[in-house]
């Protein structure tokens, strides 16, 4: 089995790789190639990942190349792990929105608008390479914003899943607390990738008990803290908010503190360049304890579970994934991408049922659904006023003169990236 890695170069990449190597019988990797422009990065990443292989008794080549096309041939999987731009642009990103008073933010907001701009085209090209290599590839993406980047995938026809880590972030997270083994947790997880909500934490399965109300009596606390919203929040809304709802819960707050602290990019920035020097060292054969600070926690355990069952190694799974809705959630389009369970085959993957909604849910879905297909068609076609129109219909901004400002920085910070500007 072949996978090919698309930003190969990143310093998340150990991760994965220690994740291939730890679960081999679960995804026999025998080849694994590293795709990245920096080649710089590629040697100090590649020659880390075959130290954490060949210490753990894995067999895999590692390759590394710069050579897109080159790399993709032949795979059985494609994983999109890039960042156009690199931290420089998140940097701005995180920045620029704080100027008109809202939330800077490489996901969500303006900032995930600009990160949209810059990356869906780069990942459509590279998913035409990959299909012209081998029609038959999955691609998985882990490239931010997942929704968005993800909808243009399987809009135009290609064999995509999405992936975030924020559900087995959380599954991690309840099994400790439960004293439970990650797998007996199944998490009644429904939204839009970053917009998410656990309504239920079942011990067993999908049929098991919900736990949930004992989480929040026994640990409401703790999750409140982890999450930096109020704990009568959680027992409200009787439900565990993705940490990304703080931005909608609490915008005028968080923009408050952003501007009172170096960004979050300033601070990855500075852990990148420390980890690579660690990478560079040829006695390193494992991960270092610092990456785990750098973000993507469990995210090798995700994507070696969903390219297992996308290949047909691990046999069928159930998996929070972002996918077509489908009628999953009757309000949205068919064609809308959200985040959920969903049985997980070579075939795709297609959500579980799910109960209905809750109004107080269902209306940021909806209105984050809306701005996301006006995103993708910013990012498809181009053009001032599709940007405008995009910044207007997110609830983060929702006032023109807010989007007048907005869009003028956001163009001015991403020309390099847009052609049409």
């Amino acid at each position: 089995m072949k996978l090919a890695v698309i930003g190969g170069g990143s310093t998340y990449t150990p991760e994965l790789i220690d994740g291939f190597a730890r679960l081999r019988d679960t995804l026999p990797v025998a080849e694994l190639v590293l795709v990245d422009p920096a080649a710089d990065r590629l040697e100090l990443v590649g020659g880390l990942a075959r130290r954490i292989l060949a210490k753990q008794g894995h067999d895999g080549l590692v390759t590394t190349t710069s050579d897109l096309d080159a790399g993709v041939d032949g795979a059985d999987a494609v994983l999109l792990q890039l960042r156009v731009g690199g931290q420089a642009a998140r940097q701005r990103d995180e920045t620029w929105p704080l100027e008109c008073g809202c939330v800077g933010q490489e996901t969500t907001g303006a900032g995930g608008l600009a990160k949209a701009l810059r990356t869906v085209p780069v990942v459509l090209d590279i998913a035409e390479r990959v299909r012209r290599s081998n029609p038959r590839a999955w691609i998985i993406d882990f490239t931010n914003p997942v929704g968005i980047v993800t909808r243009a995938l399987l809009r135009a026809g290609h064999r995509a899943v999405g992936l975030c880590n924020v559900a087995i972030g959380f599954q991690r997270r309840f099994a400790r607390l439960l004293d439970a083994e990650p797998g007996a947790v199944h998490l009644d997880h429904v939204g839009l990738n970053h917009l998410t909500w656990e309504r239920g934490v079942r011990l067993g399965g999908p049929e098991g008990a919900d736990v949930l109300p004992r989480l929040l009596a026994e640990h409401g606390d703790a999750l409140a803290a982890d999450l930096r919203l109020p704990r009568a929040l959680l027992d409200r809304l009787g439900v565990v908010p993705s940490y990304y709802l703080r931005y909608f819960y609490a915008h005028d707050e968080v923009v408050h503190e952003l501007g009172t602290k170096p960004s979050r990019a300033a601070e990855v920035a500075a852990m990148e360049r420390e980890l690579l020097a660690m990478y560079g060292d040829p006695a390193l054969d494992e991960k270092p304890g610092l990456l785990a600070k750098r973000g993507g926690a469990f995210y090798s355990e995700a994507a070696v579970d969903l390219a297992a069952a996308l290949l047909g190694g691990g046999g069928p799974a159930t998996q929070v994934v972002n996918t077509y809705n489908a009628g999953t959630l009757p309000f949205l389009p068919d064609d809308a991408v959200i985040e959920t369970q969903a049985a997980v085959d070579p075939s795709g993957a297609s959500p579980l049922a799910v109960p209905e909604l809750d109004p107080l849910f269902a209306g940021l879905v909806a209105a984050v659904t809306a701005y996301e297909d006006l995103a993708l068609d910013a990012a498809l076609r181009g053009g001032r006023d599709r940007v405008f129109k995009a910044l207007l219909a997110h609830p983060l901004v929702g006032q023109y003169a807010l989007a007048e400002g907005l869009t003028d920085r956001l163009i001015a910070h991403n020309r390099e990236h847009l052609p049409w500007a």
